[in-house]
């Protein structure tokens, strides 16, 4: 059985100051907020992020950006975070931009334990500055490292008490890779189950790759919000 976690702050007290941290989600959809919200409150200083982007100003890891809690920032998009941009603008931030597909390869093969891989995304522009191209068929190819971290959070719909998960939808995005990538994997969970409650075929991160759990409601913000205007 893993660890099960009645308390977010019990669930994030051993991240500490200069740890790096993945975080799953894409915009606002997948975060693990209340682990997120825990971690803001744990006041931990100069973190390193691996995340998809930075939430939003008053939301997600856009409150971290908020508290000063994080030195780098590792993704492929800047989003609607205006603090983010500030900071990056100030230097107050230092941020490493990878395209979006070369970004979750690098978190695979990390989890997979491949130190490095070649990719044509980058080649001939600033990426690519300071790394090893080679050419393979007559095509130049960029070499980029895999990414691991000392903590990885993650959220799923519902998961079981041998750390079993499964997500929903779009929301599992970058969260599967980044629970295989991290050396120690926290999972906020919509629902928790007793084992063999789950059908094996629906178990999207096996529990080998989690070791705590925490059962939690969530808020489900809405990244930007786009009504249709009905015609008369």
């Amino acid at each position: 059985m893993k660890e099960i976690y009645t308390s977010f702050q019990e669930a994030v007290k051993d991240i500490e100051d200069y740890s790096t941290i993945m975080v799953g989600g894409f915009g606002l959809v997948g975060i693990p907020e209340n682990l997120i919200l825990a971690l803001v409150e744990s006041n931990a200083k100069h973190l390193t992020v691996i995340s998809n982007n930075c939430g939003v100003d008053d939301w997600g890891l856009g409150l971290l950006l908020q508290n000063k809690q994080i030195d780098k920032m590792i993704g492929s998009y800047v989003g609607e975070n205006k603090e983010f941009e500030r900071q990056v603008i100030n230097g107050e931030l230092e941020v490493d931009l990878v395209p979006q597909g070369t970004l979750a390869e690098r978190i695979r093969a990390g989890g997979a334990g491949i130190p490095a891989f070649y990719t044509p995304a980058g080649v001939g522009t600033p990426i690519a500055e300071g790394k090893e191209v080679r050419m393979f068929d007559g095509k130049e190819y960029l070499l980029q490292t895999g990414l691991t971290a000392d903590f990885s959070l993650v959220r799923a719909a519902k998961g079981d008490r041998l750390g079993n998960l499964m997500y929903n939808k779009t929301a599992r995005n970058f969260n599967p890779m980044m629970a295989a990538a991290g050396a120690t994997t926290i999972a906020e969970v919509e629902e928790l189950v007793e084992p063999g409650e789950m059908d094996p075929e629906h178990v999207h991160t096996p529990g080998i790759y989690v070791q705590s759990l925490i059962e939690g409601k969530q808020e489900k913000r809405i990244e930007r919000l786009t009504l249709q205007t009905q015609e008369k």
